[in-house]
């Protein structure tokens, strides 16, 4: 009996820890949870079985490298917030695997991501048709992103590419809009943008640009 109650008391405990922790991590959907966030997931679970399992062990012992596993987790969470080469290292980027309606098999290739796969989450959204499909983005969580054909347009589709992050000029969305830095930095500066560096996010669809400052530091 005393074993019993010694288990429900750990798993208890370890559940609201459990809980405390994730709460810390901050909201993410559950398809949305990077590698990252997925392996601190994995390993936090392991420690709380192992600790229910062996009530003789001092719970202090999986608390512990649950705490670290946080701080990581966190530590590593506001560094890719700040620096955009740590967040592509951390959460890679998307892959555009269908553009202007022709799907790209060399991005399928590197993604590991066969024509099964893109015709069942084109489904699970409700497209039967892959003619329907303007562009396909695979996106880091692994879901797909799909922006459908509309005739009833005048001009092409497409979809917002950020030219600018935290200050830091994306050249790979430049190159891929057929645009370079020059004319990027003649334009912002036409518009009274001369430092790049106050940028929080900038982006240029369909002619026209939406651009975000740095919240001001009080």
């Amino acid at each position: 009996m005393g074993t019993i109650l010694l288990i429900a008391g750990r798993t208890l405990i370890l559940y609201a820890v459990i809980l405390v922790i994730f709460r810390l991590m901050g909201k993410r959907e559950i398809g949305e949870l990077s590698v990252l966030d997925l392996v601190v997931f994995i390993m936090i679970g392991e420690l709380a079985v192992l600790a229910i399992e062996e009530p003789g062990t001092p719970l202090v012992n999986s608390v512990m490298p649950m705490g670290i596993l946080l701080l990581i987790q966190i530590g590593l969470a506001f560094l890719s917030l700040s620096h955009s080469k740590v967040r592509k290292v951390l959460d890679g980027k998307p892959s555009i695997i269908i553009k202007k309606g022709k799907i790209d098999e060399k991005a399928m290739r590197e993604q590991r991501y066969n024509f099964d796969d893109l015709l069942t989450q084109l489904r699970l959204k409700d497209i039967n048709n892959i003619a329907d499909v303007e562009y396909a983005i695979l996106e880091t969580s692994g879901q797909l992103s799909v922006i459908k054909k509309d005739s009833s347009k005048k001009h092409p589709i497409t979809y917002t590419q950020p030219f600018i992050v935290d200050g830091v000029i994306q050249e790979e969305n430049l190159k891929t809009a057929q645009k370079g830095e020059q004319w990027l930095r003649k334009e912002l500066k036409s518009k009274g943008y001369e430092h790049i560096d106050n940028i929080s996010f900038c982006s240029y669809q369909d002619g026209e640009f939406y651009i975000d400052k740095r919240d001001e530091k009080e």
